[in-house]
């Protein structure tokens, strides 16, 4: 059962790194530069833990096949872009909306978990997932937005907050897999590793983009590292946790049991942003809430 609370740790460092990288997407950075802000940091601190935890411990090199890089830039192709979807809704709604929107994540989580890689669950399982997808449906109501003339619920935001959901979900599912397809002496030398690997191709990804369509937003990240370097550190140490997470048990009750996320946003909206919440979207984080709760117990 260790896998629960390297989950509960997980939430809470992703949590944080996101309320730094809507920081800086509102004082500096575009959604790119935000997004890539994450990688750059993060990418060295990986390298030498993935290196030196090995021969620390006086382990072999990992073994690798051909569908672990597959699973892996795949699974990292759909965080960047989950990740840019994400950042982008902190312009459209406030920050605990936006950090519940994308925890649809566990249904897509589960379709493409028995899809992908043949790992089901229960009954009562989906019945609690689906209570949480009621609760994004209040979530997505536009009607007390600035914006009142674009459409209630299938807008902009919406459009959004449900494509990270859906590759949130779908990144789970693949690094789980990835995970699968690595033979290492323990579950943290997998877990870190895969992670090294992913990032690096990250970031090797997110250099191009920027000198395509953003060149000047990499000095500006350079030139933000004080709180960029935030982003990096708990951007390392929160996917360290659900690596290890997905290493140990099936991708969709990680991601479940990972909705506590929500809470933890909704005490940085209040005391870091300020933000206020509708009646609406409070009946959304309680219903998404009691999806938690009910997943816990049926763990």
């Amino acid at each position: 059962m260790i896998w629960i609370p390297v989950t509960l740790f997980a939430a809470f460092a992703q949590t944080f790194r996101f309320m730094f990288q809507k920081q800086l997407r509102i004082q500096t950075l575009s959604t790119g530069g935000a997004t890539f802000a994450r990688f750059l940091f993060a990418a060295p601190l990986i390298a030498v833990i993935a290196l030196c935890y090995p021969l620390a411990r006086g382990y072999s090199w990992p073994k690798l096949d051909t569908l672990f890089f597959l699973y892996s830039s795949a699974g990292g192709l759909c965080q960047v872009c989950a990740t840019m979807c994400v950042v982008a809704l902190f312009q459209q709604r406030n920050f605990t909306v936006g950090i519940t929107f994308k925890k649809i994540e566990v249904l897509f989580a589960a379709g493409l978990g028995l899809i992908i890689l043949g790992e089901g669950v229960s009954l009562p399982a989906v019945g609690v997932i689906l209570i949480g997808v009621i609760g994004v449906l209040f979530l997505s109501d536009n009607r007390q937005t600035i914006r009142s003339e674009s459409p209630r619920f299938f807008n902009y935001a919406t459009a959004l907050g449900v494509s990270c959901g859906i590759l949130f979900g779908a990144c789970a599912v693949l690094y789980r897999g990835a995970t699968l397809h690595i033979w290492a002496e323990d579950v943290f030398a997998r877990s870190s590793f895969t992670l090294a690997v992913v990032i690096l191709l990250q970031l090797i990804g997110m250099v191009g983009y920027l000198l395509w369509r953003e060149p000047g937003q990499l000095r500006s990240v350079v030139m933000a590292w004080r709180t960029a370097v935030w982003v990096g550190v708990l951007s390392l140490l929160g996917s360290l946790a659900w690596f290890t997470a997905f290493a140990l048990q099936n991708a969709a009750y990680v991601k479940a049991l990972g909705q506590v996320e929500i809470l933890f946003s909704f005490a940085v909206s209040i005391f870091v942003f300020g933000e206020k919440l509708g009646r609406g979207e409070v009946l959304g984080i309680l219903l998404l809430s009691v999806s938690v709760v009910g997943l816990i117990f049926l763990l």
